[in-house]
């Protein structure tokens, strides 16, 4: 039996070769991990598909490129979340910016005083509540936060500025905290 990096290995060679049965086994094998990644960038199942399907095209027509540097997994994922940001950036015109706001360095939903806050919240509620987020305060968030870009490749990304970057990120953190207490904290207290 062929160990996992032997059979990704004979996978990605298939599809360097543009075997069908390969490209069908990266996809069956990448398919719900990627869609995840894809569901943080937009509003709706169809516009996951859309840009998952893109990205498979996109690395099937450039699986020869890769050199073997990096893990092909991060390569792969790097192809989809940047589709997802081309994406983005297409349909910009329906999403809402924020105007820049102040410069803001960090942000914390809590008191910088206080212990850091224990957080009820299961990732599935976590992550429902991001859904809900503007597509601008979504993006920007999955970026810094779950991809970890910086402010400036998101600004540079995203044609923003980097204040207005800072500020979505402000933004998004403090709609979500709202959005977790109004679902999921009982008030006993009125």
């Amino acid at each position: 039996m062929l160990n996992q990096r032997s059979e990704l290995d004979l996978i990605i060679k298939g599809c360097i070769e543009q075997d069908r049965k390969a490209q069908q086994l990266l996809h069956q094998k990448y398919y719900r991990r990627f869609m995840a990644i894809c569901l943080r960038y937009t509003v709706n199942f169809d516009q996951a598909e859309d840009i998952l399907q893109s990205s498979f095209i996109k690395i099937f027509n450039n699986i020869g490129k890769y050199k073997s540097e990096g893990s092909f997994d991060g390569w792969m994922k790097r192809i989809v979340v940047n589709t997802a940001i081309d994406y983005y950036r297409v349909k910009k015109t329906d999403f809402i910016l924020l105007p820049e706001d102040q410069e803001i360095e960090r942000f914390e939903v809590y008191d910088e005083t206080e212990e850091e806050p224990e957080y009820p919240y299961t990732p599935a509620q976590i992550m429902e509540a991001i859904q809900s987020l503007t597509p601008a305060y979504k993006a920007v968030f999955n970026l810094y936060v779950i991809e970890e870009y910086s402010h400036k490749e998101i600004a540079e990304m995203l044609g923003i500025s980097l204040g207005t970057s800072k500020s979505n990120l402000l933004k998004a953190k403090l709609k979500l905290k709202k959005i977790l207490e109004k679902r999921y904290t009982t008030n006993t207290i009125r």
